[in-house]
């Protein structure tokens, strides 16, 4: 038996030499990944919770990576100084990590993205960010939505409720921008767009957002989309509704910033929560498991153990959770493909004369391009859903829930998700085993109280206090008054080509404000070519009344096509015909003309046979009855029968 065991070993030795190895080298006792998150904001404090969280279920889950333990280190980083935090998030990744959670900037994540590719370490990123691709940063992995499928849910709910003109609020940073850059994009999809845009630092002061709000009340647009992040968010809001921007036909949208805010904080101060009645807002969407249900259970305790006992989990909280497994499921499957873990030094961070850059101390994970290839290929379900990444690096089926902030709580009137593109009451995972339905007659959504307490949906628009007037020529006529004239008595210009212009102005989903300028004395009629003249040199913005549509005038002016008619018509010949002496003979053709002879010749033939027996006008010699029967069908051409 002592002998038996030695023997088996060089056997399997022998047989599965590369197995053997690959276990033994493969699995270090301890591997370390990095996370970058500003700890004293919402989102940070949540990510932070959920790292840790993800880290005890790892670890304690003997199947995962077989005695590994994962570990964290954390590196706190201000999003609100973009400066700082690109050095702090830079000297952090002078630490050897296999992986980062974060950033959660846009800003940072932009330029940590150009480290990670030289480092090769994935980057599991939930920044929003549209412009952050795997394209341009192929160690980037986004793990939460991204803007461009956010947007393109707020573009459905502007287009379902038939607004075609938005106001786009936004923080002055590439979260904000690039969000509205998407924003308008998926806007024009919908054949609506952003009337008005204004952005503003993150660090603004009170009256420079009173003055922002100033301004976008003077606006026509009604419908607001707000795209900030949950701190300067919640100012406007307070301040919206002291200038009195919450009330009856206004309307506005918050991106998913107000969503995560309120699912995080456990206690929000009623006077908040009463600033944004009726408001709507998005939250990616989460389909209820067991999963998600064991995570939400055990958060409490979680929260409480590394201080924030006052943070609930939120949409974030489960990607981020995930984004750990994520990892965690990866580096199993690197390591049982005989992955290990080694950094070098980058020769390209040396300069010319052989000293160091100050950033010498980065090292590049040599094996970052098979764990890369790893995290693409997970395939499995968390509490944030079914996590798998499709060709483009995003997760699959991006969804949202339309929220409406009602009273003390949110309540959910529909969804959206990339997989139909419309709008919905019913869950999308329930739509994924059906062909996508994209028609926008199966659009639907719960009705919604919006701001001013009202079910009755918005207009969306109103005449704005400061919009530049249309200058309308109309011809001031002597005759045919009935069609455009001045009231004499109250100088407002009537008739019914003014009639018509208003009835299509007020078809209109947009407002158009006017005035009509009198072209002419009244005592006489006015000469319409000046009046043309008058539009094409911008005198005029445009003319109204009984203006003949002429070849002249059309290359000077755009026309609508005619809605009065004059009852004059004139025929007029395809092809010019030559006239002679035989032309009663071309209103019909050769063979026409054969035909009706033809028939002529039947009849008298007819009458022949009828007549002949008892009538002596067609009796007499066969020549005489052959000139009768041709006499009487020709006379028949010319001559009216009577008795």
């Amino acid at each position: 038996m002592a002998i038996a065991f030695p023997m088996l070993l060089v056997l399997s030795v022998l047989l599965y030499p590369n197995g053997i190895s690959k276990s033994l080298a493969a699995r270090p006792p301890v591997v370390n990944i990095g996370s970058i998150l500003q700890l004293n904001s919402t989102t940070g404090g949540v990510a932070a919770i959920a790292i840790n969280a993800a880290l005890e279920d790892i670890n304690s889950d003997p199947t995962v990576l077989n005695g590994t333990t994962l570990k964290v280190e954390t590196k706190d980083t201000n999003c609100f100084d973009g400066f700082l935090g690109m050095v702090q998030a830079l000297q952090f990744m002078e630490t050897d990590v296999i992986a980062i959670v974060g950033p959660q900037c846009s800003a940072i994540a932009h330029i940590i993205s150009y480290v990670a590719n030289e480092l090769r370490v994935p980057l599991m990123s939930f920044a929003s960010d549209a412009t952050l691709s795997s394209i341009q940063f192929p160690f980037f992995v986004r793990t939460a939505p991204s803007d461009l499928y956010q947007m393109a849910a707020v573009a459905a709910v502007v287009d379902y409720n038939h607004w075609k003109i938005v106001t786009a609020i936004y923080v002055d940073d590439d979260y904000g921008r690039n969000g509205i850059a998407a924003l308008d994009d998926a806007l024009t999809a919908k054949r609506c767009k952003i009337s008005y845009k204004i952005g503003f630092p993150a660090n603004a002061k009170k009256s420079e957002l009173i003055n922002l709000l100033v301004s976008v009340s003077y606006m026509e647009s009604r419908v607001i989309i707000l795209h900030t992040g949950a701190e300067p968010g919640l100012k406007l809001f307070s301040m919206a509704n002291r200038l009195n921007m919450m009330g009856n036909g206004y309307v506005w949208i918050a991106t998913d910033w107000l969503s995560a805010y309120l699912d995080a904080n456990s206690s929000v101060p009623a006077e908040t929560i009463s600033g944004m009645q009726g408001v709507l807002t998005l939250r990616p969407h989460i389909p209820n498991s067991k999963i998600k249900s064991n995570l939400i259970s055990k958060w409490s305790r979680q929260s409480q153990k590394y201080n924030h006992s006052d943070l609930r989990v939120n949409t974030y909280g489960f990607y981020v959770y995930d984004s750990v497994w994520t990892v965690a499921r990866a580096l199993d499957a690197f390591f049982d493909d005989g992955g290990s873990i080694s950094f070098s030094n980058d020769s390209r961070l040396r300069d010319a004369t052989g000293g160091t850059l100050h950033l010498e101390a980065m090292s590049i994970f040599d094996k970052g391009r098979k764990l890369l290839e790893k995290i693409r290929k997970v395939n499995f379900t968390g509490p944030s859903g079914h996590v798998q990444f499709d060709a483009s690096g995003d997760l699959i089926h991006p969804a949202y829930e339309i929220i409406n902030v009602i009273g003390n709580g949110m309540r959910t009137i529909g969804f959206w998700s990339n997989y139909s593109g419309s709008l919905s009451t019913v869950p999308p995972e329930a739509l994924y085993s059906k062909p996508p339905n994209t028609s926008l007659a199966n659009q639907q959504l719960y009705d919604v109280i919006w701001p001013g307490q009202t079910a009755q949906r918005p207009r969306g628009w109103v005449f704005p206090s400061n919009a530049k007037e249309l200058k309308i020529g109309i011809p001031n006529r002597f005759s045919f008054r009935e069609f455009v004239t001045k009231d004499n008595v109250t100088g407002s210009m009537k008739g019914y080509c003014i009639d018509v212009f208003t009835q299509a102005l007020a078809l209109l989903p947009y407002p158009v404000t006017y005035k009509f300028v009198p072209f002419g004395s009244g005592t006489e009629n006015p000469h319409y070519d000046k009046l043309i003249q008058m539009v094409e040199s911008n005198e005029l913005d445009g003319a109204v009344g009984d203006i003949a549509v002429t070849m002249k005038r059309t290359v000077n002016a755009d026309f609508t096509q005619p809605f009065i008619e004059t009852g004059l018509v004139i025929l007029a010949p395809v092809k010019r015909h030559i006239t002679t002496s035989w032309a009663f003979l071309q209103p019909f053709t050769l063979e026409m003309w054969c035909v009706t002879g033809l028939f002529f010749l039947v009849v008298g033939v007819v009458v022949w046979v009828l007549e002949h027996r008892i009538n002596d006008e067609f009796r007499g010699s066969p020549r005489e009855q052959l000139i009768t029967i041709f006499w009487f069908s020709f006379s028949t051409l010319f001559f009216a029968h009577s008795e």
